[in-house]
């Protein structure tokens, strides 16, 4: 028409229009039919004689069922008469039921949380496999997140979801945003809450950490998951940062779990950035820290076996040998043990997990028990804790050679005074690694070479002689002497 308006023919205005001269005509004519909405069908419904009779009823009763599934139910009832390229037929009338007449489905109310009401803890597994010095560290991920900034605050935590571990990242959290939000809120955390028959009761200890900083404890319902949506959130944005940084360091391996720590740090200064102006403003409405920290451990008494061991938690753990027979108060961390003889710490040890749930674990240390096996070398060979003791694989390649060098008596002997001399003289890698080195030239040498090349002889200290007089010794026989001192007192 606008071509028409300038002047042009009807077969130019049609051609430059892409379209043929009659419809021209009737588009000029007022002639046009609007396309509407079909609502007849083109072809016979394949699913009319058992839709309203057979699978309709089967979805009022319960709404889960897939296509999929009332597929293969026809297929066993009706073989052959509902083909299989009839499946997306029956999704898609499955799909327009749920929306037709289907049952209601849950909300999600997007809240808008003032400031310093809310801080919500989550555990989560990393997504990206991590190493410290050469070995998979197994970890998981504890974050804290304010719902109304979205500042956050990441550690990384030993074995489970334990009160130590959540009383530890929840503390120091605390300590670093610099106020307490007015409640706390998690999921159904075993750490947290004790849920027995679907009744929630919140734990001794969990509930009086929150009593000390002043915060109210929440959870969200038993299998909803997005009532603690923000901080599931935060999961997912956070370990897609880790991952990304990861790669772009070229490596998932840590010298040290401290470096690992920092690593992380630095990537969540960078996501704390972008919230700088709220969370300033959700800083002036947190409540101020109690002075002291509540306690972020589990206390227990344990008995040290005359193995020089204490067993908790389904491990195994070696103590120095003086501590036999004591009782031990432990201060049970999520990385760590502390040890105390009434109110002195006498051991710190770090902690081990089992691998499965049903497993145990071990922690020996040779330098505990070292001078008791090197009194009786002999008890080494059949020991239980063998492959413990032996601290090192270089260590343990030593024992092998020896044990294939020496007769069994003397290999005994041999390994356990080379692991008394790197205990005495602070050369456990320094050992090994000599040690081996010879073995490439030869063989091993034997414990006196040892001996002599690595026991260095040091200046004897000089003790004053002091010669008594024999006749105190007299008097001592007679009892002449008691009664002297006697008369003097």
């Amino acid at each position: 028409m606008k071509h028409r308006q300038s002047g042009l023919t009807q077969e130019v205005s049609a051609n430059k229009a892409g379209i043929s001269v009659r419809s021209g005509r009737r588009i000029e004519k007022g002639e046009r039919n609007e396309s509407g909405q079909r609502h007849w069908r083109t072809r016979k419904d394949p699913l009319e004689d058992v839709w309203d009779t057979e699978l309709a009823p089967l979805l009022e009763n319960e709404p889960t069922l897939t296509g999929l599934t009332l597929w293969e139910h026809l297929e066993e009832h009706y073989p052959g008469d509902y083909p299989y390229s009839l499946l997306r037929t029956l999704q898609r009338r499955v799909k327009h039921w749920h929306a037709t007449q289907g049952p209601d489905k849950a909300v999600i109310f997007r809240q808008c949380v003032p400031p310093g009401q809310q801080g919500l803890s989550d555990f989560s597994h990393p997504d990206s496999p991590i190493t410290v010095a050469g070995k998979p560290f197994k970890h998981l991920l504890y974050q804290y997140y304010l719902a109304h900034s979205q500042w956050r605050y990441v550690q990384t935590v030993m074995g489970g979801e334990s009160y130590s571990a959540l009383a530890d990242g929840l503390q120091n959290a605390l300590k670093r945003c610099g106020g307490a939000p007015a409640e706390h809120r998690t999921d159904s955390l075993s750490a947290a809450y004790n849920n027995h028959s679907e009744q929630q009761q919140l734990t001794r200890n969990y509930k009086a950490l929150c009593a000390h900083y002043g915060m109210k404890p929440t959870t969200n319902n038993l299998g909803v998951s997005h009532e603690n949506g923000a901080v599931e959130r935060a999961h997912s944005t956070f370990k897609h940062r880790l991952d990304q940084a990861l790669k772009l360091r070229g490596s998932s391996d840590f010298s040290s779990l401290r470096e690992y720590q920092q690593f992380i740090e630095r990537i969540v200064d960078k996501l704390n950035r972008r919230c700088q102006t709220r969370f300033a403003q959700e800083q002036a409405q947190l409540k101020p820290l109690p002075k002291y920290r509540f306690t972020d451990y589990t206390e227990l008494s344990v008995k040290v076996t005359t193995s020089s061991t204490i067993e908790i938690k389904r491990s195994l753990y070696s103590v120095p040998s003086r501590l036999i027979g004591e009782r031990l108060k432990v201060h049970l961390y999520h990385d760590h043990l502390e040890c105390f003889v009434g109110q002195t710490r006498v051991v710190r040890l770090p902690r081990v997990y089992p691998e499965t749930k049903s497993g145990r674990a071990r922690r020996i240390d040779y330098k505990h028990i070292i001078h008791s096996l090197a009194a009786k070398p002999q008890a080494f060979r059949f020991s239980q804790l063998r492959e413990d003791l032996l601290p090192s694989d270089s260590y343990k390649r030593l024992w092998q050679i020896a044990d294939e060098q020496f007769e069994p008596r003397q290999a005994c002997k041999w390994i356990v005074g080379v692991l008394r001399i790197a205990y005495d003289y602070d050369c456990e890698s320094i050992l090994a690694n000599d040690l081996l080195q010879q073995d490439k030239d030869g063989k091993l040498p034997d414990l006196k070479a040892i001996q002599a090349r690595y026991l260095l002889p040091g200046d004897p200290p000089d003790i004053p002689l002091r010669q008594h007089n024999i006749i105190d010794y007299d008097q001592l026989l007679q009892g002449q002497w008691y009664q002297q001192e006697v008369k003097h007192v």
